[in-house]
């Protein structure tokens, strides 16, 4: 249970997009604030420090953790108060036992404040590992996006290589995570490309990226592009395409694997992860 015992003010914030509304209680249930707040961090901090100096201990309380919660959390965290969170589900019921039905902003953060000064087993402490498990789903979140955006890009480039060149598709196409795979298709997106290339020259663009399948890479290549003798109409366009849709892939993927990172690193801070 959040302690409230030094605290001076119960500051409740109804978050919004644009504007919050703030209403502050002292612990003999006294209204010292009653304001909108634009979402803004000078605004905000001018409130909270407003409110230190005067009562000491602020607690600020709102309904909504994440997203549009974020910044004023952030802030009044930076600012030295003391920060929590209503869960939706506690802050309706609460809510039914004030007069009035019409939901406005003033009475919702009205209705948080209240809660924090006479009911704090209500609230939700907001610990370090609430910050990692916000921070976890962003980054998973967004690691989704490129995923699917890697895959997009890469059924792409096969469709590509399988109507102009299908068997030079098979031996590309299923190793396109491969990063010696997108360095090699950056630089020679057509099958006339990579012949013009030459053996030698594709051993020294694949070994840097992938020495222990240099070799049977460029075999298998070059197989590949011994298998058709025909050019299909269009061929040429690949030296345009692939090269970057190859380049977008590769800096997809180098994203995954920082985020791949960071993930981990937040997995074992976590509590819960160790």
């Amino acid at each position: 249970m959040i302690d409230i015992d030094e605290t001076g003010v119960f500051l409740g914030l109804d978050v919004g997009k644009s504007n919050h509304h703030g209403h502050g209680l002292t612990p003999a249930g006294k209204k010292v604030f009653d304001k909108a707040l634009p979402n803004g961090e000078p605004q905000l901090r001018a409130v909270f420090d407003k409110l230190k100096a005067k009562f000491g201990t602020v607690l600020v309380v709102v309904d909504q953790p994440a997203s549009i919660g974020a910044l004023p959390l952030t802030v009044a965290r930076d600012a030295g108060c003391k920060v929590a969170y209503l869960p939706g589900l506690a802050m309706r019921r609460i809510a039914d036992l004030y007069p009035g039905e019409a939901k406005t902003d003033a009475r919702d953060a009205a209705v948080i404040a209240d809660a924090a000064r006479t009911m704090p087993h209500t609230l939700r402490s907001l610990e370090l590992a609430d910050e990692i498990t916000a921070e976890l789903t962003m980054l998973v979140g967004f690691d989704q996006d490129l995923a699917g955006e890697a895959n997009r890009t890469s059924n792409r480039i096969r469709g590509l290589l399988t109507q102009f060149h299908p068997s030079l598709e098979r031996v590309l196409g299923p190793r396109l995570d491969h990063p010696a795979i997108t360095w090699l298709l950056e630089r020679y997106g057509s099958p006339a490309a990579l012949r013009k290339a030459g053996r030698r020259k594709l051993v020294e663009v694949i070994r840097p990226k992938a020495p222990r399948m240099t070799q049977r890479l460029v075999d298998d290549v070059f197989d590949a592009l011994d298998e058709q003798t025909v050019i299909v109409p269009g061929t040429n366009t690949l030296d345009v395409i692939v090269p970057s849709l190859a380049k977008s892939l590769a800096a997809v993927h180098e994203q995954r694997r920082a985020l791949e990172a960071q993930i981990e690193a937040l997995l074992e801070a976590h509590p819960n992860g160790q």
